[in-house]
């Protein structure tokens, strides 16, 4: 009796644990056939990266290159460079015409300054000798009016017989003398006026100067832009680097002619891989920009890549021809770009199969 029971305990523990494993591989396979766990939407594609084009400003022979495909690259890094023999020369030509200007400048204002520093300097010792010679003429005005009065004075008393006619005669010259001083006093200030005038025209020959520097100075400009403008095409025929990234294909072999404008390089962006999925119209609206997502790449299935949305579309289109039934490719989507946070190692390059997986809620 004891025996027939564990028996009947150890079916019905067997029993039991068939059924539990059935159950756990029927919702298993539920969720494979059926989809995701609720709050998840999943993408899938292929990965792509941001392009960059390498191109040239100016027309000219490539005269050599210095990258290939598959050589990775830094922004500002010179793949090749344009012959540059005529450039060089006008560069030459411009640099000496701009010194030469600059020269002429340099005297031009150099006379400015003197003619600053002279001018004020000969004012002043004109005024000073008006004041000079002003001072002298009144002194001299004082003296003759004086001996005026005294040679009448003389006169009178010579006269009346009081003094010696040479007394008299002694006053005349005198008076003569200080009227001739006047005079000469009077020709001095009449000289230092005019020296005056002259030293204040000094006021408009430094205005004269100053157009004239300032004509030279545009020219210096002139010259100074030609010479800018000489040397930016001079830089312009080495062909940079846009950006950090990768070369993948090379437009262009050593010897052609390129045209303005005329890209070299293709360059993609490895530090901005992104996944580029579709949304189903009535599952846009849980999606948004900034969300984050996991991406898995079919090749390294057990690595999660942390990603964010940073792009939807505003318009829908049709699933694209690369989706595989031909139901979900009559279907009305929207297009939106999940960019990865980083790229460690550069290990995602353009065009591997992923999925993504954005947590909605």
């Amino acid at each position: 009796m004891f025996a027939m029971t564990t028996k009947l305990k150890t079916r019905l523990v067997l029993v039991i644990m068939t059924f539990v494993f059935a159950g756990t591989a029927y919702f298993y396979y539920q969720e494979q056939q059926n989809g995701l766990p609720d709050g998840t939407i999943k993408l899938n594609g292929r990965t792509e990266a941001e392009h960059y084009l390498a191109s040239t400003k100016v027309a000219g022979k490539i005269l050599k290159l210095q990258a290939r495909e598959g050589d990775e690259v830094k922004a500002g890094q010179v793949l090749a460079v344009l012959d540059d023999v005529q450039v060089r020369a006008r560069v030459t030509q411009a640099a000496a015409a701009y010194g030469a200007v600059q020269a002429q400048l340099k005297a031009a204002q150099k006379g400015l300054d003197v003619l600053k520093q002279q001018v004020p300097l000969q004012i002043e010792t004109a005024e000073s000798a008006v004041r000079y010679a002003k001072a002298v003429l009144n002194s001299a005005k004082e003296t003759a009016l004086q001996m005026t009065t005294d040679e009448k004075r003389y006169e009178n008393l010579y006269k009346r017989g009081t003094i010696e006619k040479h007394q008299h005669e002694n006053a005349l010259l005198a008076k003569k003398l200080a009227d001739d001083d006047v005079k000469i006093a009077y020709t001095a200030l009449n000289q230092s006026e005019k020296a005056l005038n002259e030293a204040k025209l000094g006021w408009q020959q430094i205005e004269a100067k100053q157009e004239d520097v300032n004509a030279v100075k545009a020219q210096s400009l002139q010259a100074q832009a030609t010479l800018m403008e000489a040397m930016s095409v001079f830089d312009d025929m080495k062909i940079i680097a846009p950006t950090d990234g990768v070369i993948t294909t090379k437009l262009v072999n050593e010897g052609e002619v390129v045209a303005s404008g005329a890209g070299l390089f293709d360059i993609v962006n490895l530090n901005e891989v992104y996944l580029k999925g579709y949304v189903a119209e009535g599952k846009v609206g849980l999606v948004h920009l900034g969300q984050k997502a996991d991406i898995r790449i079919d090749s390294m299935p057990n690595v999660a890549f942390p990603a964010t949305v940073r792009y939807i579309a505003s318009q829908t289109e049709f699933t694209p021809k690369e989706v595989q039934t031909q139901d979900e490719r009559v279907k009305l989507v929207y297009a939106i770009k999940l960019y990865l946070d980083s790229n460690p190692e550069k290990r995602i390059t353009p065009g591997l199969p992923a999925d993504a997986y954005i947590q909605v809620k």
